[in-house]
């Protein structure tokens, strides 16, 4: 009986599993299918890479934060900077369409944004990042100051902090669990779910009408893309805090900027204390605004762009 027991389990748990992949699969392509690449797929030294070009003027690298891709900057942001700049639009290592990286630490990651930019004829320069894409800029600027012409964190993680790890990317960053867990989210989690999610990053704001569907939800839900963001995320403090020993080095124009409501990467543990260590960093604190002020506050963030390219050395 208890052999009977056994194989009905084992049975029922492989139907599971396949049911499983054949539904994530099947997700992943729809999701493919309703946002495709917006702009074209260049080879970097033999590693694929998604980019976005609009506008002309001087150049302006825009970096994405955590689980997005270039559709979080050209649901508005990118047409609003296009008039004055060539706006160049890059998805990280593993999200949207670039593909993924080895141990895609903020250096490596930077040094390959940088490589794709310098391959676009942009050799130096403006590089705005948002939240982890902040991270990726600020390593971009203390590893290749010389291809760098002004930097404009947003809201921006920059210094050690003290807070763990959430249960979600411990489990989604584990070399055993994370390649369970994960098929099932691609699988199961429904669209609202993550709408809802991205939702609550605006908080105290809300989202702009029509922002998630632009957004393309699915394209998070990915299974190389969850795994890639939650490795990415996992490592973001060690590497904050050995990145954070060459600020005062840094030379490049910099323009922080940080909304006061941020309750997911704080003001005072974070941009107010950077500002002091960059010898060359000028902060705009953003009232009542939370984690997107890209989107919340764009004018603010327009500005702050336009300051740091006045700020720029001419060569």
């Amino acid at each position: 009986m208890a052999a009977k027991l056994f194989i009905i389990f084992g049975l029922c748990l492989f139907a599971i599993a396949v049911t499983t992949l054949l539904k994530a699969r099947a997700n992943e392509a729809r999701a493919l299918a309703a946002y495709p690449p917006e702009g074209q797929i260049i080879d970097v030294d033999g590693h694929k890479m998604h980019v976005v070009q609009r506008g002309s003027g001087p150049d302006l690298v825009l970096i994405h934060g955590s689980s997005g891709s270039t559709r979080d900057f050209t649901f508005a942001l990118v047409d609003r900077l296009a008039a004055d700049f060539r706006v160049i639009v890059i998805d990280r290592p593993g999200l949207g369409y670039s593909e993924p990286l080895k141990n895609a630490t903020l250096q490596r990651q930077a040094a390959l944004l940088q490589k794709t930019a310098a391959q676009l004829g942009a050799n130096t320069p403006i590089v705005m990042g948002q939240s982890y894409g902040g991270s990726v800029a600020l390593a971009w600027a203390a590893h290749h100051p010389e291809n760098i012409a002004a930097l404009v964190p947003i809201a921006t993680p920059s210094l050690p902090w003290t807070t763990g790890l959430s249960t979600f990317y411990k489990l989604t960053s584990h070399p055993i669990m994370g390649p369970l867990v994960i098929p099932l989210l691609t699988a199961w989690v429904p669209e609202s779910r993550v709408n809802a999610e991205v939702e609550s990053v605006f908080t105290p704001q809300s989202a702009p009408l029509g922002y998630a569907q632009h957004f393309g939800p699915g394209l998070t839900l990915r299974r190389v893309s969850l795994r890639a963001n939650a490795l990415q995320r996992a490592g973001l403090l060690q590497e904050i805090t050995a990145l954070s020993t060459q600020y005062a080095d840094l030379q490049t124009p910099t323009e922080l900027v940080h909304g006061d409501a941020d309750t997911t990467v704080g003001l005072e543990i974070h941009s107010r204390p950077l500002q002091q260590t960059l010898p060359n960093a000028h902060l705009t604190v953003l009232p009542g605004i939370g984690h997107m002020p890209h989107h919340s506050a764009q004018t603010e963030i327009v500005a702050a762009i336009h300051r740091a390219a006045a700020r720029r050395p001419l060569h």
